[in-house]
């Protein structure tokens, strides 16, 4: 078995309760540590198993068989900063920079996440890596990031979709092929 490391950022109740502290490892969390930043509660995983999708789908049916408790998405979801682009190709900031703005490099870096005039301005970092091994000719390791990434869509599509009207949500099936 793999030990896969992984954050769910979940909303309900006070995860740090006794009562649901007791709930969640019940329910078969007790590989996990309940955390909160401001008013976002979190769960770092540390979960054993083959896959990191079995791993992450077999985490929220646990956190989600506790009442009143969703999981929102997963944290990180993917998205890379400069600096973090620079640690994984293993390079510097600046030489990322010049790849970002053309300066160097075969041109045609993806395009942020967010806004591009943001000040700080994310990548996904499965864009990232497609360019890295087609552009630069660079091969990583196979990462499970593409399904982090589809899981981590369905998590936010379930979550935003409670609130949207029964004929929205309709569309939005229909245009996601489910």
């Amino acid at each position: 078995m793999i030990t896969h490391h992984f954050t769910l950022v979940v909303e309900g109740p006070d995860l740090q309760s006794e009562d649901l502290t007791e709930a969640l490892f019940e329910a078969g969390c007790g590989d996990a540590l309940v955390g909160r930043v401001d008013d976002t509660q979190y769960m770092d995983f540390d979960r054993e198993s083959p896959t990191l999708e079995e791993a992450i789908i077999s985490a929220v049916a646990d956190v989600e068989s506790v009442e009143g408790v969703e999981v929102v998405r997963l944290a990180d979801a993917g998205l890379v900063s400069m600096s973090e682009i620079a640690g994984r190709m293993g390079r510097t900031r600046e030489s990322v920079r010049l790849l970002i703005a053309g300066s160097r490099g075969p041109g045609g870096f993806p395009p942020p996440a967010n806004d591009p005039r943001d000040r700080y301005r994310l990548w996904r970092w499965l864009d990232v890596e497609r360019w890295i091994a087609t552009d630069l000719e660079e091969r990583r390791g196979q990462t499970d990031d593409h399904a982090a990434a589809a899981i981590n869509a369905v998590l936010e599509f379930r979550h935003h979709g409670r609130h949207m009207e029964p004929g929205q949500r309709t569309r939005l099936r229909e245009l996601a092929g489910l």
